[in-house]
């Protein structure tokens, strides 16, 4: 089983890039002898491992895409059946998920990574976390954080998603001082608290990682998401960003600063539309090639999520670059009437307005063949202005310079859009564009 430095954050960046320089070459040397993909790939292009010595000579692969994996899902898979002891698949937000197959190792593997990430976000085995994720459904973020939290020594109490009424039974109960949620959620844990005269300010919580859902804007500076809940409930907000594929997490730690790169986990590049690299600062896709993973590695995997970097040594002493929040999602972008935007800022927008209880975004593709947004809100009647019609487009028009098609509906028929079955999160985004 592979063993990690878990004190390379602090490391000088030329130990860093020798350190994965080292498991590059031992990551190529695997997936020649086990991926049927990569195989092929290499054999196709011509490619000799021995050619690929540097961090600088990736560039000498092709990408490896979500398409890739959909089409050959099972050609990736690097061991024997029998060894895998995991399925999971992706919560496929763009398309139809993708099976990943983890073996043990892989799952020491995630442990170690959550374990350092709620470490890096000032976690100690002192900590109590109340999970409010899923550990079922073939979801990987559940059973990542449980594996994290149980590596660090913490202790935990798994109730799930959703259940506003059993969250705050097991907060009062149990009282744990931190939660996992996605940020959202924790309004409406404020929302209930307040309606059910629950003194939450005066509660056991006292931070929560925040998960799924944007809290910053690209200054690090909290976004109107992040800035609603700080408002009523001053606890310390942690952002994290993860996916499936690479099986590792960026994660705030306590100077606010961007999500801490983990370089023994992964080798991370940032390329614009013509897959050139682009500068520190610059929004850029984040690319990654996974170190140490046993049953499904990825060579310069295109994550689709669009991204800035930072580099630099942070306030906290570690050495290893930083990432902005997600300014998107590559598929996601949306060209209407002109405007080049990502669905977050639709959201920021329909934060900012505390009369808007719930929405979903839908984008399709017009008569003549452009996007088109039509926008399902559902408003509160307690405090909507008697103009919220006319206030709704005004915002758009003034950060945006465009404003929406916009159509009013209940509460209740808008979750029965969200909350969908077959789907493990909130569907917000709705993509019906002809590709």
């Amino acid at each position: 089983m592979h063993i990690f430095p878990e004190d390379i954050d602090y490391k000088s960046t030329e130990e860093i890039r020798k350190y994965q320089e080292e498991r590059l070459t031992e990551l190529l040397q695997y997936v020649t002898q086990n991926s049927k993909f990569y195989q092929n790939l290499f054999k196709k292009h011509k490619i000799g491992i021995h050619d690929i010595k540097t961090i600088d000579d990736l560039k000498k692969l092709p990408f490896t895409t979500k398409d890739d994996l959909y089409e050959y899902n099972e050609d990736f898979i690097c061991v024997n059946r029998n060894k895998i002891v995991d399925y999971i698949t992706t919560s496929g937000t763009l398309g139809d998920p993708v099976t990943f197959a983890l073996t043990d190792a892989d799952l020491e593997r995630l442990a170690y990574n959550e374990c350092i990430s709620f470490k890096c976000s000032d976690g100690s085995s002192d900590d109590i976390y109340q999970l409010m994720v899923t550990l079922d459904r073939r979801f990987m973020a559940g059973l990542a954080y449980f594996l994290g939290i149980k590596k660090m020594g913490a202790g935990m109490v798994r109730v799930g998603n959703g259940m506003i009424e059993l969250q705050w039974d097991t907060i009062l109960r149990i009282k744990p001082n931190a939660l996992v949620a996605v940020p959202s959620f924790i309004l409406k844990l404020i929302e209930y608290a307040e309606a059910n005269g629950i003194d939450y300010k005066n509660s056991s919580i006292k931070k929560a990682i925040c998960i799924g859902e944007a809290l910053r804007n690209p200054d690090f500076s909290l976004n109107t998401l992040g800035q609603r809940i700080k408002d009523k409930w001053d606890i310390k907000l942690y952002s994290t960003y993860a996916s499936t594929e690479m099986s590792a997490a960026f994660a705030d730690c306590g100077q606010e600063n961007g999500g801490h790169h983990h370089p023994e986990l992964l080798i991370a590049e940032f390329v614009d539309e013509h897959n050139k690299p682009v500068k520190e600062g610059e929004a850029g896709e984040l690319v990654v090639t996974t170190l140490g993973v046993e049953g499904m590695p990825l060579i310069r995997f295109k994550t689709g999520d669009v991204v800035q970097h930072f580099n630099g040594k942070c306030k906290c002493g570690r050495n290893t670059l930083r990432l902005g929040p997600v300014i998107g999602r590559k598929k996601e972008m949306i060209k209407y009437k002109g405007t080049s935007l990502y669905p977050p800022a639709l959201y920021d927008i329909l934060n900012e307005m505390d009369f808007v209880e719930n929405y979903v975004i839908e984008v399709s593709t017009n008569q003549i063949g452009t996007d088109d947004i039509l926008i399902h809100i559902a408003t509160n009647g307690y405090n909507r202005p008697a103009d919220f019609e006319k206030i709704i487009k005004d915002h758009f028009r003034a950060k945006l310079r465009v404003a929406p098609t916009i159509s009013f509906e209940t509460n209740e028929q808008i979750n029965k859009i969200k909350y969908q079955e077959i789907k493990r999160k909130p569907v917000v985004f709705i993509d019906k564009r002809k590709n």
